[in-house]
């Protein structure tokens, strides 16, 4: 799939902490691993600090509702880091697919990804639901 270059909006603690996350799993079983989707994200995005985040942004442990462009289907899910993940249970990592598509986008914004099978797949972001930056509820 084509990447295609949206705007995205990180906040400087996911930044930091998600640049963690890839070194921990780049060094986790010493072999050269290929590019995560997830670095491309935080090389090509804008830092803003967590008070200056836009709330209709997707920043970590954000809940968003998602709208699937060839279905309809319509999902909630919580985009969280890979040791919290519960795929069955709505807790999406951010180092998948659909996680990395995700993270950075605004409501309204379409995001698009490839499953591991090669599939394509297209969902809209209709709505966060919850960010923690917005409430106020982030830890620095």
């Amino acid at each position: 799939m084509e990447a295609l270059v949206l705007e995205r909006t990180l906040t400087a603690l996911d930044h930091i902490r998600l640049l963690n996350v890839v070194r921990r799993q780049r060094h986790s079983d010493g072999f050269p691993t290929p590019r995560l989707e997830i670095e491309q994200v935080l090389d090509a995005c804008t830092i803003v600090p967590p008070n200056q985040t836009p709330p209709d942004v997707v920043t970590m442990q954000s809940r968003v509702l998602l709208q699937e462009l060839d279905t309809a289907q319509r999902r909630e899910l919580t985009l969280c880091y890979p040791s919290d993940a519960k795929p069955g249970s709505g807790f999406l990592s951010v180092l998948s697919p659909l996680g990395a598509s995700l993270l950075g986008l605004k409501a309204g914004s379409v995001a698009r990804w490839s499953t591991p099978a090669g599939e394509e797949r297209a969902a809209e972001i209709v709505d966060i639901l919850f960010q923690p930056e917005a409430s106020g509820d982030y830890a620095m």
